[in-house]
């Protein structure tokens, strides 16, 4: 019975962190510190970084417009993470799935898969959120 009762503390816990760290607040300021020194503070491409590159900086407050007004979650998500293969994101854009790694709380390596994601995720909330 005590293992039971450990699994559900365990299992809440881990609910807990997850959710707090999926959230578009949290998102932003994940994309202030990583993300809006090329792509802008507003994500519309002209961060200071803009300068000195040789790509062009995609604007993303045009994802959803450009996918038909709906916005491309998954594949938002795999550009993060580097799951996607375009050229933007294994080239010169950095991969974020392995900085986002660092391990959660509950120091196990479940929950710090689920942090992980939760991170990502809430950085793509709150690149939906930027959508015009």
């Amino acid at each position: 019975m005590s293992i039971l009762k450990w699994l559900c503390v365990a299992a809440l816990s881990l609910t807990a962190h997850a959710a707090s760290a999926q959230n578009a607040e949290y998102g932003e300021e994940l994309y202030q510190q990583f993300c809006a020194t090329c792509h802008g503070a507003s994500g519309e491409g002209d961060g200071p970084l803009t300068q000195m590159m040789t790509t062009s900086v995609p604007d993303l407050t045009g994802l959803a417009e450009a996918n038909d007004g709906a916005f491309p979650m998954l594949n938002v998500l795999h550009i993060i993470d580097g799951r996607d293969d375009l050229r933007a994101h294994g080239g010169p854009m950095p991969v974020y799935g392995a900085l986002f790694s660092e391990t959660s709380e509950v120091n196990s390596a479940y929950a710090d898969v689920l942090y992980r994601r939760g991170r990502i995720l809430s950085l793509a909330y709150y690149l939906e959120s930027l959508q015009k």
